[in-house]
């Protein structure tokens, strides 16, 4: 079994919309997947992304045992931070709903995330465009 998490609109859950940017979500819906299936989904609350804090949301998921995560945003420093801490991080920046990206990364059609994926404004030159 693997958790993944997916940064969501409040209130979280599978039909929860997607949130741009890992740093900014309301909350973070986090599915537990085996065998190509759901088995369990949580809702953890992100207790916010204050400048110069974008490590916290990065320990707070790795804290709750996530081993992934799927976002269309972050900065070079959350992202060496998941990396750091072997949680791997997957770019998906379609919209839609958690479920949408969930069953993107179970069909094996999300990239990477890279340093060249990162925002502007986050230590890289690129943009997410989610801002």
């Amino acid at each position: 079994m693997v958790k993944i998490a997916v940064p969501s609109n409040f209130p979280g859950g599978l039909e929860a919309g997607l949130s741009g940017h890992f740093g900014h979500c309301d909350v973070y819906t986090v599915a537990t997947i085996a065998e190509t299936k759901i088995h369990d989904v949580e809702v953890i609350p992100n207790h916010g992304h204050e400048p110069g804090a974008c490590l916290a949301p990065v320990m707070l998921l790795a804290r709750n045992g996530v081993q992934g995560i799927i976002s269309g945003g972050m900065g070079m420093r959350p992202l060496l931070g998941f990396k750091q801490a072997g949680i791997r991080v997957f770019l998906y920046r379609e919209g839609g709903q958690v479920k949408d990206a969930l069953a993107a990364l179970q069909a094996n059609r999300l990239p990477e995330f890279t340093d060249q994926h990162t925002c502007a404004g986050h230590g890289h030159g690129n943009t997410c465009g989610n801002h």
